[in-house]
């Protein structure tokens, strides 16, 4: 095997003795922020690669071939000198340096995190920015990220992190529209409106409300959805009629008169409300360059959340 094919598995034997020392796939895929399939999928190309068979598995248990004993504890060696070099290099990368791979809902990313980007690039000149807008989930390993920004209750397990700030959701339309339509008064009033929701699958036309320990779920219907927050803001707009949207979205908007919230005195759930995060592998040494990426992004989203609770949209 060349050295550039050695170079190029070294994330497969990092992953390999991982799951050695957890024991299991799945405990690893925990430990590494990752999923089983993703931690199968890197050892079984190791096991290519290298042409053997490195893991004997049964329903129960993983056990070392005799070839992954031997392959195992030079992985091991591996690992334990390029700790070695972290400790070393911690002393002269006081400076933050290198790139910040961040995955983050497209959205959150387009509104949220790239407005502030240009302040981030000044302030850390060797630091560079790979923003991937994507709203799938990305997995830290298999799409090779450091970071993923999402909404979540809490860290994943194998997953560390920081909250941002809380993202809200509400119903917006126009004054035109509803001084055409009628403004509603009731959640189950709705149906009788035209709704802007996201149409990804049929959960997005089902609305939910809360208000003082009572829940409404209403059906909605219209003849237009958009899965992008841009454009329903921009229906909404054009009086198309009453859509669901972030409320960061929203904000500027609702600032200048030009729509206004619809049933401000319910709280409109989906499951795109919640404490947005940044999460990143479980470490003890985060390193220089995604603690100043943290740290910026949470004071920056910090001000705007401070700055948006003070106009933020009736309960």
């Amino acid at each position: 095997m060349s050295t550039n094919q050695g170079i190029a598995l070294l994330n497969e034997m990092a992953v390999f003795a991982k799951v050695v020392e957890a024991g299991s796939f799945s405990a690893a895929a925990r430990q590494l922020g990752a999923t089983p399939s993703a931690i199968s999928r890197s050892v079984a190309r190791l096991e290519k690669a290298l042409g053997t068979q490195l893991l004997q598995r049964t329903t129960r248990k993983l056990r070392l071939s005799d070839s992954g004993r031997e392959i195992h504890a030079r992985c091991r060696d591996m690992l334990d000198a390029a700790q070695s070099v972290l400790s070393v290099s911690g002393a002269f990368e006081a400076e933050p340096q290198g790139q910040v791979r961040v995955s983050v809902p497209k959205a959150v990313g387009r509104y949220l995190v790239h407005p502030h980007m240009p302040d981030f690039l000044q302030a850390y000149p060797k630091v560079d920015v790979l923003l991937r807008l994507e709203d799938r989930y990305m997995d830290l390993i298999d799409d090779q990220v450091d970071l993923a920004i999402r909404i979540t209750d809490k860290p994943p397990p194998g997953l560390m992190g920081r909250p941002l700030m809380r993202i809200e959701h509400l119903l917006c339309a126009t004054p035109g529209y509803l001084a055409a339509h009628g403004t509603p008064g009731h959640p189950q009033a709705l149906k009788e409106h035209s709704c802007i929701y996201l149409g990804e699958e049929p959960a997005d036309a089902r609305w939910r409300f809360r208000r003082q320990g009572k829940v409404v779920n209403v059906e909605v219907r219209g003849r237009y959805a958009a899965n992008h927050t841009g454009v329903r803001l921009d229906a909404v707009l054009r009086d198309i009629g009453i859509a669901s949207l972030p409320y960061f979205i929203a904000r500027p908007a609702l600032e200048e008169g030009r729509i206004v919230q619809v049933l401000p005195q319910w709280t409109f759930r989906t499951r795109y409300c919640g404490d947005l995060w940044a999460l990143y592998p479980a470490t003890r040494h985060l390193p220089p360059r995604l603690g100043a990426f943290v740290n910026f992004l949470a004071g920056r989203l910090a001000a705007e959340a401070t700055l948006a609770g003070a106009h933020g949209p009736a309960r």
